[in-house]
């Protein structure tokens, strides 16, 4: 089976990498791929998160890094894909995540759901920003490539 696993991944943080590697297991091609909204300013470029996903998922045969714009059940289509992979990391998550699965049921596209595991249940990227902004680490938080590239100082 073919996944997509779509999401904004700003910046990719350690629940991230988690769905990623559990859907690189299930066997197929997993593509990861960052939702460029044009009306939507990221906190980091768009490029700068797809290369370090690229960096974090290096070691995960058949896993891709793209970007897409528009509806992921085009991209999905486009690129052959049979499922959508997500997270659920609460009961909010869920009922979010069932509403979107049964639109993109309805039109064709199922979706694999996989539960955060209890340690990486209160990641979000929002969570990852906010403590970065108070000067507090992040390194139990994101990826070694992640928490390297977000503490560098400026060039």
């Amino acid at each position: 089976m073919n996944l997509l696993f779509p999401g904004s991944f700003d910046p990719p943080h350690l629940g991230h990498l988690d769905l990623i590697t559990r859907g690189a297991a299930l066997g197929g091609r997993l593509v990861v791929a960052v939702a460029v909204h044009p009306d939507k300013r990221g906190w980091l470029p768009v490029e700068h998160r797809v290369s370090l996903l690229r960096a974090c998922c290096a070691h995960l045969a058949r896993v891709e890094v793209a970007t897409y714009q528009g509806a992921t059940l085009h991209f999905a289509r486009e690129r052959h894909l049979d499922a959508l992979l997500r997270g659920v990391r609460s009961a909010a998550d869920l009922d979010h995540e069932r509403a979107m699965a049964e639109h993109h049921r309805q039109l064709g596209l199922d979706t694999i759901l996989l539960l955060a595991p209890g340690a990486l249940a209160h990641l979000s990227s929002s969570f990852v920003r906010q403590v970065h902004a108070a000067g507090l680490g992040i390194e139990a938080l994101v990826p070694p490539a992640v928490a390297a590239a977000l503490t560098a100082p400026p060039p």
